[in-house]
């Protein structure tokens, strides 16, 4: 990754799409413990959360808060990492998880039509999986 600023963005953007999905990714492999594991099951929580067609949009208040924070909190943790401020790297993070939100709603709407919900749903964990890896595999 070239940039702890670069990082903190793309991890933002992950956690618009799923909210606990970077935040288990940097603790499960930079800090483990028993909050890498719990973040791990809400993550996979999550991902069987959002195949329940009731499940409220990304986009409502409470959700959207949510994807906020995690992409702040993981910016904060990717910038202290480099040269970035922390609170920049939140900044970063949080932008980037209004644009995985409302980014990936857009791609989600197309991909359902194309594959229907359960294979889009499926499909949008794995890149969010295959993402926060990769990002914080790269700090």
């Amino acid at each position: 990754m070239g940039s702890p600023a670069i990082a903190a963005f793309l991890l933002g953007v992950v956690a618009g799409l799923r909210t606990f999905t970077p935040p288990a990714a940097l603790w499960l492999l930079r800090r483990r413990g028993a909050l890498a594991l719990a973040l791990s099951a809400a993550a996979l929580l999550e991902y069987a959360g959002d195949l329940y067609p009731k499940a409220p949009p990304r986009t409502a208040a409470g959700a959207l808060a949510a994807r906020l924070f995690s992409g702040a909190s993981c910016g904060w943790l990717a910038a202290s990492s480099g040269s970035v401020a922390p609170a920049a790297g939140a900044v970063f993070g949080g932008a980037g998880a209004l644009t995985g939100a409302y980014g990936g709603l857009a791609v989600r709407m197309r991909m359902v039509a194309l594959l229907g919900p359960v294979p889009a749903a499926i499909l949008e964990d794995l890149v969010a999986i295959a993402g926060a890896l990769t990002i914080v595999n790269a700090l």
